[in-house]
């Protein structure tokens, strides 16, 4: 994950520990009551698709719709993970992946914090979320 670059110049490890830090930030500041360990395995596999999404030669098009179907199969050939953590990955580009939808607080959170990151890596190219 540190090898590939997922926004501007950040790698996809990066990204991952600051949607992990933010989604971590968010559940116990706003007392949102995800499990801490869930929670945190989930938002750092989010994007755990492990090849490069800007060589079309590496994966199939359309990255943002199939990459946490990828995600999940790679997280799952490597750890044992629960339904909850399985949610947060597949759902994490919801509402893009119409059908893959957050069913619990842990995956609402890591989506919202992967869409917070995500925005401000690409506006920002310089570095991960100051979290």
């Amino acid at each position: 994950m540190k090898h590939f670059i997922q926004h501007g110049r950040i790698s996809t490890y990066e990204h991952a520990a600051s949607v992990t830090r933010l989604s971590f930030y968010l559940n116990r500041r706003l007392r949102l009551g995800a499990s801490d360990p869930e929670l945190v395995r989930g938002a750092f596999l989010h994007d755990f698709y492990l090849y490069d999404w800007h060589d079309s030669a590496s994966h199939k098009r359309l990255h943002g719709f199939h990459h946490p179907v990828v995600a999940l199969k790679n997280a799952m050939q490597r750890y044992a993970l629960s339904p909850v953590e399985q949610n947060i990955i597949k759902s994490h580009m919801w509402p893009l992946t119409l059908f893959s939808v957050p069913k619990c607080r842990a995956a609402v959170i890591v989506c919202l914090a992967d869409k917070i990151c995500s925005a401000y890596e690409t506006v920002v190219r310089k570095r991960s979320f100051p979290c």
